[in-house]
């Protein structure tokens, strides 16, 4: 089939790449000419571990293409997918749909032929509905179904969460907007993977109840964590015992310094306010948000208290900025909270991240950056794990401890433990979630 993508971003992006391996024809439109220029030319604008590999691939194959000129990408279009950004509207924490209309009216007034509108983006429910007001105002003449299919992409994981889905999830209206989009996702439908159609609210709905489901997990389990601290649990065993129970699994129960990232934290904040609109007080996804506000000031204390009351002077050496490992996201990312606060208090802060300096040497312009982990720790006086790469997880303890000038450390991902890094020569250590002999 040929499939139009609006927005050349992270989820148009990694969708446009996975539909043209599924084997359709496939033009990514954006309004950004030079990132647009950058994709013809073969280079990604964001990270993501096997995408460019991908997208070269099928370019190479004449499957997938990208323009900035939407007349003409939409001309032979059986299909439109709306891939825009909804980031969170400043003030009350909605979802901002500008851009996710503008697309629509624009694509509207430019079709001539019978198509599909199909919303990616991440929208609060009730927005399909709108969207067919926009559509059927910007062109009334024109022939046209919606759809709603929300994405559920890990950053980091992304393409193996397209070719292989625990779940696509369809809203759909109509028994032709059913077929083409089984046709689209008929690779996935022979290889039996779950393609569950419903209705458009139920869609929209689903995608923002199961996000902020997960971030209940999280939060739930660092304030588990806080009690471990102060009771003597240990919240890896908690975690593991916890999710061999079937009901509740095992994934997103390892406690950390707070969720971030692109979905998460916008989506709850847009769910509680469309609780508002509908008068319907979302209690328990509100306190999920602030309980993660809590859980990164919380870190920052536990640093302060593991350099001994006060970073004054003190130097810092910041493993990880990023929200997650294997991605340059730092959308909401609690070191977008801690190092901030660290700075204030008077600390000199290192960094060393694998893909984070782009953006975040823009963020932390008085931060020094390293490549090398030994070399940022010569002469600190901490060592903090924000984000667990792997280049983090088998760290040369002995020779790090050397190093510095104070060999403590504050693992904030719990990738160590206490005996091992107190036997190679460190000082000082602290995790999540377990109660602490040396402090």
């Amino acid at each position: 089939m040929k499939l139009l993508i609006i927005g050349a971003g992270y989820v148009g992006l990694v969708s446009g790449v996975c539909f043209a391996d599924f084997g359709h024809d496939v033009i990514c439109i954006d309004s950004d000419k030079s990132k647009i220029n950058k994709l013809n030319q073969g280079e990604i604008p964001i990270y993501e571990p096997g995408l460019q590999a991908l997208l070269q691939k099928n370019v190479a194959a004449g499957r997938l293409s990208f323009s900035d000129n939407l007349s003409e990408a939409i001309a032979d279009a059986d299909a439109v997918f709306i891939a825009v950004g909804t980031p969170s509207r400043r003030g009350d924490g909605a979802a901002d749909l500008t851009y996710v209309m503008q697309a629509a009216s624009e694509a509207a007034l430019l079709a001539k032929k019978r198509i599909l509108f199909i919303t990616k983006s991440t929208v609060p429910v009730g927005t399909n509905r709108k969207l067919k007001e926009v559509i059927a105002k910007a062109n009334p003449e024109l022939d046209f179904e919606i759809a709603s299919n929300p994405e559920f992409l890990r950053e980091g994981s992304a393409i193996e969460d397209f070719q292989k889905p625990d779940r696509v999830i369809v809203g759909v209206e109509g028994q032709r907007a059913k077929k083409i989009i089984s046709e689209i996702y008929r690779p996935l439908y022979l290889r039996d993977f779950p393609i569950l159609f419903t209705s458009l609210e139920s869609a929209e709905t689903i995608k923002y109840a199961s996000n902020a489901f997960l971030a209940t997990k999280i939060s739930f389990i660092n304030e588990v964590a806080a009690l471990c601290e102060r009771t003597g649990g240990d919240i890896k065993d908690v975690s593991k015992g916890m999710g061999l129970d079937g009901r509740i699994g095992k994934k997103f129960l390892h406690a950390g310094p707070g969720y971030g990232g692109s979905c998460f934290p916008k989506d709850t904040s847009a769910l509680v306010e469309t609780g508002q609109i509908h008068q319907i007080d979302m209690l328990i996804t509100q306190s999920v948000i602030e309980s993660n506000e809590r859980t990164k000031l919380r870190m920052i204390d536990k640093i302060i208290d593991l350099a001994g009351g006060s970073v004054e002077k003190k130097i810092i050496t910041i493993l990880g900025i990023t929200f997650k490992p294997n991605t340059d996201d730092m959308r909401d990312a609690p070191s977008l909270v801690i190092i901030p606060a660290l700075l204030k208090s008077g600390a000199k802060i290192k960094v060393v991240d694998p893909k984070g300096y782009k953006e975040g040497s823009l963020i932390f312009s008085s931060a020094e950056w390293y490549e090398d982990v030994y070399k940022a720790a010569q002469d600190s006086d901490m060592v903090v794990i924000l984000t667990e790469w792997n280049e983090f997880r088998a760290l040369n303890l002995s020779k790090l401890a050397s190093v510095m000038n104070i060999p403590a450390m504050a693992d904030l991902r719990n990738i160590y433990n206490e005996e091992k890094v107190l036997s190679n020569g460190f000082s000082a250590y602290d995790s999540i979630g377990r109660k602490s002999k040396a402090i």
